[in-house]
């Protein structure tokens, strides 16, 4: 089976579980994990942030930092397909209490002049903004990579208006790997920095959350409440230890997988697919055959997973379980199945 509905669907390396069941492990809740302190010391460091913590999820770490950004009643800006207010079950509202304020962006990237746009004046029939997020890359814009000015840009008009920074980075090693910008050159311009583990790195669990030390211990707290804390999780942070110091490299491969996937794919009959748009390992099409539901199954039944995102729309993703001759195999299922 070809399995392209995901990054998350990696397994650990042979090298990976014997780092695993060899790590060294203690309660994390009480501060005495060895293992899961080195992970977020490592990530701190790549992320140029003072502390991090290690999480469960990229939902948790998401939701941990818009909590602690805000109290309930204030608001949230971020772009209208954002992983946070899109695929998280309404935490903000739930979790947070917060109302989010959706940009409509391209590929889900929106410019410093729209949140400039819908800033409110202060006044006491408004909610107080208190938060700007930023997706990079960007889940639902097809592995979008937001442009280093872009964010500055956007960043200058928060500070401005007095608004923290937040980055759900689950991809943001992907958006390194793409163009060479270094995570911490990423980070730099956020109050806060998710980072995915169990993605493209092929860790099986876990995000970390980074900022100041004093945000991170309040970060913590929520950690408690919202049920992430974890007693020996040391076994699942070597995991996402040797990820991180062996696998960030390597995510080119995926990349260049997804651009001979799309290149295949963009001459079919019944594909509409612009190669400008895949960035990194997300490959997304229009399908103009026949549902999008419909040429999943077909697929299914030749081997080949994907996710139909849309009525006429379908999400490929490359990994560390897909190679070149399964990129292969998967284009001629996609033939065979639109014949």
């Amino acid at each position: 089976m070809i399995d392209l509905r995901s990054d998350t669907i990696t397994q650990p390396t042979s090298a990976m579980r014997q780092a695993m069941a060899t790590a060294k492990v203690g309660d994390d809740v009480l501060g005495d994990d060895p293992t899961v302190a080195a992970l977020e010391r490592r990530t701190a460091e790549l992320l140029g942030k003072e502390a991090a913590v290690y999480m469960p999820s990229g939902t948790m770490t998401n939701q941990v930092a818009i909590r602690a950004h805000t109290e309930p009643g204030d608001e949230i800006i971020l772009e209208a397909q954002a992983h946070s207010y899109f695929y998280e079950s309404g935490a903000p509202a739930a979790l947070a209490g917060v109302s989010c304020r959706l940009i409509p962006g391209q590929r889900g990237l929106f410019t410093a002049d729209q949140v400039r746009g819908v800033l409110h004046p202060q006044n006491i029939h408004f909610p107080v903004t208190r938060l700007v997020c930023i997706e990079n890359t960007h889940n639902r814009g097809g592995g979008s990579i937001w442009p280093l000015d872009q964010i500055a840009q956007v960043e200058a008009v928060a500070r401005e208006a007095g608004l923290k920074m937040h980055l759900d980075g689950a991809r943001l090693w992907n958006a390194s790997a793409a163009t060479g910008i270094a995570e911490r050159d990423y980070a730099r311009h956020f109050d806060s920095v998710s980072v995915c583990f169990s993605k493209g790195l092929g860790a099986p669990v876990g995000s970390a959350l980074a900022g100041t030390a004093d945000f991170i211990a309040r970060a913590r707290r929520f950690r408690k409440m919202f049920g992430g804390g974890m007693r020996q999780a040391g076994i699942v942070a070597a995991g996402a230890l040797y990820a991180v110091d062996n696998h960030r490299d390597r995510l080119v491969e995926d990349h260049a997988n997804a651009k001979a996937l799309a290149e295949g794919l963009a001459v079919l009959k019944g594909i509409q697919l612009d190669l400008a748009s895949v960035q990194t390992n997300i490959v997304v099409m229009r399908v103009t055959a026949m549902p999008a539901a419909d040429l999943a199954r077909r697929l299914a039944d030749a081997g080949v997973l994907v996710l139909a995102t849309g009525s006429d729309l379908i999400r490929a993703v490359t990994s560390l379980a897909v190679d070149r001759a399964a990129v292969d195999q998967a284009i001629a299922a996609f033939a065979s199945g639109l014949a």
